[in-house]
């Protein structure tokens, strides 16, 4: 049976660019902004017992978690001002942190996969992080691109999801999602009825608790394959 979706969400971090390294280069240009600025901030903290204290700060202030922006920038704002220095310096702070943050490297199969899929469906960037996909070299690549901040919760919460389907103009027989974790992307978004494509670049084990999901790819290849061949196509 033929299946055509006309929205694709894809995930950001670790389904088209690998995250780890790009926060662990940001955090760096952040730890020598302040190694500049705020000597005796970066002397006392280091990127472990900073995100110790973002995490803290979740914890007493969950309306914010989803906005992960605000929450690096309220909790340096807070160490500033401990330290004696002006907590508005958060702000020069966090442009520091931002800058590094976008200078992500897509995988290899990621535009040239896009842009053949961009043909045929609209592409909407959705995530959980507070990567700025206009300042990525995949600026180009989708039709819109959709932040928790922006929507004001973070997945498994449905909200980006149902945001990009409105935007749209489909439901959720007509979208496809593809992500890279089980629970926040495959989970969140089959609970609300739409088809899930699981990308697994590194070979992990699916969870035991879940249920499958509806296909895996290691690659945008495999996902493309995939999709011809829903579609029916040769």
């Amino acid at each position: 049976m033929s299946q055509v979706y006309r929205l694709i969400t894809l995930d950001l971090d670790d389904t088209l660019w690998p995250c780890a390294p790009v926060i662990a280069a940001a955090e760096a240009a952040l730890q020598q902004w302040l190694r500049e600025q705020a000597p005796r901030l970066a002397a006392a903290h280091d990127p472990d017992s900073l995100r110790a204290h973002r995490m803290a700060l979740m914890r007493v202030r969950p309306e914010i978690a989803h906005d992960l922006t605000r929450v690096r920038r309220e909790s340096l704002a807070a160490l500033l001002r401990a330290f004696g220095y002006a907590e508005d310096l958060a702000d020069a702070a966090m442009l520091r942190f931002r800058q590094a943050r976008n200078r992500v490297e897509p995988y290899a199969d990621v535009i040239p996969v896009l842009g053949r899929l961009r043909q045929a469906h609209r592409l909407v960037s959705v995530t959980n992080g507070n990567a700025q996909l206009a300042q990525t070299p995949l600026r180009d690549c989708f039709d819109r691109a959709l932040t928790a901040a922006e929507v004001g919760a973070a997945r498994p919460d449905p909200a980006l999801f149902e945001q990009a389907m409105a935007w749209a103009g489909v439901g959720p027989a007509a979208t496809l999602h593809v992500g890279d974790d089980p629970r926040c992307d495959i989970e969140a978004a089959r609970r609300i009825g739409i088809t899930a494509v699981w990308i697994n670049r590194n070979g992990r084990a699916w969870p035991r608790d879940l249920p499958p999901p509806a296909h895996q790819v290691s690659d945008l290849h495999g996902l493309a394959a995939w999709l011809a061949a829903r579609a029916g196509a040769p």
